[in-house]
């Protein structure tokens, strides 16, 4: 029998040490591996191809989710660009236009140099969709909810799309976590993270994931993982694996104290409008409660009165912390046209509805009305 999802993530790939009994997976901070005869080895030979804590953590995040082949990452963007580095000069990537920067970057400023095309558009529009896939199209790369406008795409349709003309599809899965949404089984070929956030969920490491079911897909990643050593370090793998055990109680309570604060600011006077999935105001709410679980743990909103009010705002709150990334048990809040959104064009801001007095919230775990105070006495 399958174990559940809460029970996979303390299990799966942690088995007690077969030597010791530790029932915490050890750190192999070792680089390479005695062999018994030249080519004789006992499973691992160098910690850039194979390493044992490596592997215990990418066991976990297949089996999260759902898939059958896991890889661990140095970071997101490096399973970001492992996943490109797939494709050959010429070939062309359909991205969706509220992306994270980082894959918008490393598309237009690096890849673009090697005889790559890209086109960013709203996945959200399949008509739009179809008009955009051309003969050397070969993957199209969703987010949803997207960065940072929370944006959802129809994942299975996409899918289908795709499957029908012979094309990757991928997919960001950061944001949703598998605790809240599983893309595979909606059809997607390739699921990517940044397990900095969420699944790591501690704000302490730095590091990304790629899943399949597919084992031609995971052969042709991991060779490249191997040739350009794109990976992480036994002690990074371990924070994540350590961090993971918590991830269904975290994305619970992430999702409560969301609801409660999106809720609140829709209500306060001084905010024109809130963006979470979970509320029946996301002009995509039927398709949340459709593909996902849950709505997650993070809030965009627009404040009034512009740059100035915002940037008023977010240097009197106390509890959120005024930083970059999510995903932690602690609250964090940004401003995305400034941080991390900043190189982005800012006629793509524009167009894509970044603005000034957009505000993106991670919200963390801890007491709801303590933070909905803090935010009540910033936004006074």
């Amino acid at each position: 029998m399958k174990h559940r999802f809460e029970t996979r993530a303390i299990h799966v790939g942690c088995e007690p040490d077969a030597e010791t009994g530790a029932i915490m997976t050890p750190i192999f901070q070792t680089s390479t591996f005695v062999q018994e005869s030249p080519g004789k080895k006992k499973g691992y030979g160098y910690s850039r191809t194979r390493n044992p804590t490596r592997v215990a953590l990418e066991k976990n995040l297949a089996s999260l989710e759902d898939g059958t082949y896991g890889l661990a990452f140095s970071s997101g963007m490096a399973a970001i660009t492992t996943i490109t580095q797939m494709l050959n000069a010429g070939d062309h990537v359909i991205c969706c236009d509220d992306a994270y920067s980082g894959t918008y970057r490393i598309f237009e400023k690096v890849f673009k140099r090697y005889n790559l095309e890209f086109d960013f558009i709203d996945l959200t529009d399949q008509h739009l969709l179809k008009k955009h896939i051309k003969d050397n199209t070969k993957i199209i790369w969703l987010e949803s909810p997207s960065n940072p406008l929370l944006k959802l795409t129809d994942i299975e349709s996409v899918a289908n799309i795709a499957k029908a003309e012979k094309i990757l599809t991928v997919i960001d899965n950061t944001f949703a976590t598998p605790f809240f949404q599983k893309p595979l089984n909606l059809g997607v070929d390739i699921v990517v993270h940044s397990t900095t956030k969420y699944l790591n969920g501690h704000s302490d490491v730095v590091g990304g994931a790629v899943v399949t079911k597919d084992k031609g897909l995971y052969d042709k990643i991991q060779f490249l993982q191997n040739a350009t050593g794109s990976v992480p370090g036994p002690f990074d793998c371990f924070l994540v694996l350590r961090g993971i055990k918590t991830i269904s109680i975290r994305m619970e309570r992430h999702e409560v104290n969301a609801m409660k604060i999106a809720q609140f600011l829709e209500r306060h006077p001084k905010v024109r409008s809130v963006i979470y999935p979970g509320l029946k105001s996301h002009p995509q709410y039927e398709l949340a409660k459709k593909q996902m679980s849950g709505a997650g743990g993070i809030i965009s909103f627009f404040i009034k009165g512009g740059l100035e009010a915002a940037r008023e705002f977010l240097e009197k709150v106390k509890l959120f912390s005024l930083a970059e990334s999510l995903g932690g048990v602690e609250s964090l809040i940004e401003h995305p046209a400034i941080m991390t959104h900043s190189s982005l064009p800012k006629e793509i801001k524009d167009e894509i509805g970044i603005s000034d007095e957009l505000i993106r919230v991670s919200v963390g775990i801890e007491n709801a009305e303590d933070l909905i105070d803090d935010l009540d006495k910033a936004l006074a």
